[in-house]
């Protein structure tokens, strides 16, 4: 029997890209609420709740199964309004606030139980000619140099979040300051980093198989990863990880915004930082860099942090 079939994890350490193409595949339903409705089931995590980055990426899908090839999707801005169970579907519904000449707008409520779990309001615009600028990217060493998650645990297998972590999330994510995983992969995460400077992190990301050649499978890969390290900058700020006992974190609201297109399953630079942490949520922001400097979206994410 296939392991993720069954709602556990695949022993075989899979380097590939099908959890997050599982993620996204939809199922047309009949609408209830709205417009158009679609049905997607959430990828198995080793905890009691669902990913985040799986919300953004299938509310973001079914905002665009509703719109023309003529526009792209530029902007999430989203909420986490109730933790999703593992292995049940979501049921998306969509409603079709605006078709303009330049830009559309669509919002989404994913439901759960009966009970809303997440919304987003998703806006898309016919591309433009027009003036550019960037923040330029910061400097990283380059991926090749750096340990792949599954290097950094060697010899630390045999626990689901262990083997999550280490191939079971389609992507190979490679930190440029040592990832959180466990204290004992980055000891210097043990000791004081709230220095009142931002603290910075970068990752580089890249899916473990080739995607899809469509823009719009790059765009949702790129919602999907986003939130399993954003709020890093702010834990080690604090001098945690993601072991560390009695740490309890959540999603709780996602603005996104698209400026270029990128393939996802070439490396980018996910640079971010702390913007502050405090009342037990912590700001951050993320910028997603080509390997060549450009910039291909912007990421501001509030969580919850408790127990630190």
């Amino acid at each position: 029997m296939n392991p993720d079939a069954a709602g556990g994890l695949d022993r075989t350490h899979r380097e590939d890209a099908s959890r997050f193409l599982a993620a996204i595949a939809l199922e047309e339903t009949e609408a209830e609420i709205f417009d158009r409705a679609f049905l997607v089931t959430p990828q198995h995590v080793p905890w009691p709740r669902a990913y985040g980055g799986d919300s953004v990426a299938q509310a973001a899908a079914a905002a665009l199964a509703t719109i023309g090839d003529d526009r792209e999707l530029h902007s999430l801005h989203s909420s986490f309004l109730r933790p999703v169970e593992v292995g049940l579907p979501v049921r998306y519904e969509v409603e079709l606030l605006r078709d303009g000449r330049g830009y559309s707008t669509r919002h989404v409520r994913g439901y759960q139980h009966g009970k809303p779990v997440f919304m987003t309001t998703a806006s898309f615009q016919v591309p433009e000619d027009g003036p550019e600028y960037q923040p330029a990217a910061p400097a990283a060493p380059l991926p090749e140099s750096l340990p792949s998650s599954a290097e950094a645990l060697a010899g630390q297998r045999g626990s689901d979040a262990v083997d999550y972590w280490s191939s079971g999330r389609s992507f190979d994510m490679r930190h440029t300051a040592g990832p959180l995983y466990t204290g004992s992969v980055d000891a210097e995460v043990a000791g004081s980093r709230a220095t009142g400077d931002a603290e910075t992190d970068g990752v580089w990301v890249r899916s473990f198989a080739a995607l899809p050649d469509d823009r719009r499978t790059h765009q949702l890969a790129l919602a999907y990863v986003c939130d399993y390290t954003i709020l890093e900058p702010s834990l080690r700020a604090l001098g945690a990880h993601w072991s560390s006992p009695g740490l309890v974190t959540a999603s709780l609201d996602h603005s996104m915004w698209f400026h270029r297109p990128a393939r996802v399953d070439d490396w980018l630079l996910y640079a971010q930082e702390s913007a502050g942490v405090q009342s037990g949520r912590a700001l951050n922001l993320g910028r997603f860099y080509t390997a060549t400097g450009e910039l291909v979206a912007t990421v501001m994410q509030e969580g919850m942090i408790r127990g630190v």
